[in-house]
């Protein structure tokens, strides 16, 4: 009897400890690279422009900013200045929803962007 108990109370403490991996534990943090150096790497807070493209707009500008769902970036810079980019990220235009590149960053993807010409 007693062992029917203990077989019983260990599948239990399994069966926690296995839903705690499935739905708690989310695994050690995956280190950014160049972070082993000891350097800052580029994310979407440290404003590396072209990061933000990649992460934010080549789903519809395409990966050489060609064009694709959206128009085409790969020359922006000759038809609208940075202060309309920064407006057209921010509040959007025809099928471009507003508000996809936020804070600091539309500064950053604007200027990077008006120098494509």
């Amino acid at each position: 009897m007693k062992k029917t108990y203990m077989v019983t109370g260990f599948n239990i403490v399994l069966a926690v400890c296995l839903v705690f991996l499935l739905f708690v534990y989310e695994g050690p943090k995956k280190s950014q690279p160049g972070s082993a150096k000891g350097t800052e790497t580029a994310s979407a807070s440290a404003g590396n422009a072209e990061d933000l493209v990649e992460k934010s707009c080549i789903t519809c500008h395409g990966d050489q900013l060609q064009g694709g769902a959206g128009p085409a970036l790969s020359k922006i810079g000759a038809n609208y200045n940075q202060s309309e980019i920064e407006n057209i990220i921010k509040n959007g235009k025809n099928g471009m929803p507003g508000g996809i590149i936020s804070g600091e960053d539309v500064a950053v993807v604007a200027k990077w962007l008006s120098e494509k010409k």
